[in-house]
């Protein structure tokens, strides 16, 4: 699955202009930024994959073009998909790239795969 490069522009833009240090990986068939070695936000499709702080992970659904991140039949809580109605305008993108960010120092990294 191709993800949205022309949203890939636009986090990479927004990050870089926050002096944000950050690597791009390409999974789960889309690009994910990690910031401290954790997956901070990422692209699938055209949506946005973020990740929030739990606690704002209900009221965050109430708005329009958020949804729970879905891959498996059960949400991942914690991780929404933002459609591209819901990120078209700048402020709209940089609320969701905040959120991600304020979140991220609190979220647990990945377990390391043993080689």
């Amino acid at each position: 699955m191709a993800y949205n490069e022309q949203l890939e522009e636009r986090i990479s833009t927004a990050l870089t202009q926050k002096s944000v240090s950050f690597l791009t990986k390409k999974m789960m068939g889309g690009l994910c930024y990690m910031i401290d070695d954790k997956m901070c936000m990422g692209i699938v499709g055209n949506q946005l994959m973020a990740r929030i702080d739990p606690s704002i992970y209900a009221s965050s659904l109430e708005k329009p073009g958020v949804n729970e991140m879905n891959f498996t039949g059960r949400p991942m809580k914690g991780y929404l998909f933002i459609d591209d109605i819901a990120i078209d305008l700048e402020d709209d993108l940089d609320y969701w790239i905040n959120e991600c960010l304020a979140f991220n120092p609190f979220a647990k990294s990945s377990k390391k795969k043993k080689k």
